[in-house]
């Protein structure tokens, strides 16, 4: 399947941190045909094996999005939220929102609130219900509300809702598909609540017990207009290798020897150095006496906005070399 096509499939699924069962049911169908066996722990992570005899290889990729969570609903039926993960004020104002139950709406601000100094609390969310019972009617205390956006093309770059971290999944979906033979014993992880503190990873890198873990995520692309070059990532320049974040710093052999497959396959690539932010590298290389952990990241723009923007050719390469590394010799 087609990179847009999957990330269309996955998009349509609804997934913010916590509730990510609709995407994992998607994932889960695309990857039946490509492993040895499927399951699902407690807390909801999507573990899909390759069995091998090698050494045992855990690639993660987050499934959950940001998104905001009904706290309140007012007696003129609009409806106060709070966050799930890093939702920017400025970023949401007088953005679509979508509910589980198909519920639609946008979000708005206070009348008389500063955008310069907007807060979380000065914004609700617009149902057009006219009352607090119609309101109730259609949503309820808890639930929570996602970017309501399209998949599209843009040159040739792709924006959607989500790549944080759909884009990802894809990723190794496509890789999954592309695997040739190997004998390591591999395991794809979709993991669960990422944004709200590598939850999900945690549990899976503890249950697994891998000897290498490779985190793969969206990282920040400096390439924009007035960059400060927080990160050295940028769009089109290939698979970007995580060196560290603030959540890891990637073990030198993982390091090592992503570049080394990378230019023996001529699978375009960069460095990963990130000032801010982290990914499930940050819980995996951590887990019971420590993980060879290493990161493949694909660089994006406007992340946890509602347009987040990513090169189709950037996610082909993490695709390859995800499939590389999958496939490679390892030192047990």
């Amino acid at each position: 399947m087609e990179l847009i096509e999957i990330l269309k499939k996955l998009n349509a699924a609804f997934g913010p941190s916590g509730c990510e069962r609709g995407v994992a049911d998607a994932i889960e169908e695309l990857a039946r045909p490509h492993v040895d066996e499927i399951s699902r722990d407690v807390m909801g992570n999507l573990i899909c094996h390759k069995k091998g005899s090698g050494p045992r290889v855990m690639f993660a990729a987050h499934m959950d999005s940001i998104g905001m969570i009904v706290t309140h609903i007012e007696k003129e039926g609009y409806l106060r939220f709070g966050a799930l993960g890093g939702v920017s004020p400025r970023a949401v104002l007088y953005t679509p929102v979508r509910f589980k139950n198909g519920t639609r709406g946008l979000v708005a601000a206070d009348e008389g609130a500063d955008p310069a100094k907007l807060k979380l609390d000065e914004l609700y969310i617009d149902i057009g219900a006219r009352s607090l019972e119609a309101a109730k009617a259609a949503v309820n205390v808890g639930d929570a509300a996602v970017y309501d956006g399209a998949v599209h093309e843009a040159g040739e770059h792709i924006v959607s809702p989500y790549m944080d971290n759909r884009i990802s999944c894809a990723v190794l979906l496509m890789a999954m598909e592309a695997l040739g033979e190997s004998g390591n014993d591999l395991y794809f992880v979709f993991t669960v609540q990422e944004e709200l503190g590598l939850r999900g990873a945690t549990t899976a890198a503890y249950s697994i017990a891998p000897d290498y873990g490779v985190a793969v995520d969206v990282t920040s692309s400096g390439d924009l207009p007035g960059s400060k070059h927080g990160c050295s990532s940028v769009l089109g320049k290939g698979a970007a290798i995580k060196v560290m974040d603030s959540s890891v710093i990637c073990h030198p052999r993982v390091v090592e020897k992503l570049k080394e497959l990378a230019g023996a396959q001529k699978i375009p690539f960069q460095l990963d150095v990130l000032r801010a932010g982290g990914t499930d590298a940050g819980a995996i290389h951590k887990s019971r006496g420590g993980v060879y952990t290493g990161g493949i990241s694909i660089p994006c723009r406007y992340t946890h906005t509602p347009t987040e923007m990513v090169s189709a050719a950037d996610a082909g390469a993490c695709a390859d070399l995800v499939r590389a590394f999958a496939e490679a010799e390892l030192e047990a």
